[in-house]
């Protein structure tokens, strides 16, 4: 009798152990399935960079704020010196046209699409650039 309580409890404890292993290999395997996907979506991202017209800080925020809410969007950089944008966006929820439009929408030439005038005399002061600024300079 001695013998089969012993007998059942390392059995018992065998049964766990595999159990536990059996539910690491699973979180293992999620984890993996969790990186797999956050990977595959980092690879449909989508780098561009590309010329804007401003001047300074607010000008930095307005044109990054514009692009970051553009659907898609997953990071934009704005340099004020450089006149450059660099943007990584989702090409399966937008493109590249819908980012130049957008930030054209909220008063800033980019090289393909020229500022919403509208927009543009609605900027504060400091901010209304000149049209001919060069812009994407290296």
């Amino acid at each position: 009798m001695k013998n089969l309580k012993v007998k059942t409890g390392i059995l018992g404890m065998v049964f766990l152990t595999l159990l536990a292993l059996s539910c690491k290999g699973e979180d293992k395997n999620n984890n993996e399935s969790a990186l797999q996907t956050k990977e595959v979506k980092q690879l449909a991202n989508v780098n561009i960079s590309f010329g804007v017209r401003g001047n300074c800080g607010m000008c930095k925020k307005t044109i990054e704020k514009a692009v970051n809410a553009v659907d898609g969007v997953t990071k934009a950089v704005w340099d004020v010196d450089k006149k450059k944008i660099e943007v990584s966006f989702d090409d399966s929820k937008t493109n590249e046209m819908a980012i130049h439009k957008a930030i054209a929408a909220s008063g800033y030439d980019t090289e393909k699409v020229s500022a919403d005038l509208d927009a543009y005399n609605g900027l504060p002061g400091c901010c209304q650039y000149d049209h001919e600024m060069v812009m994407n300079q290296m």
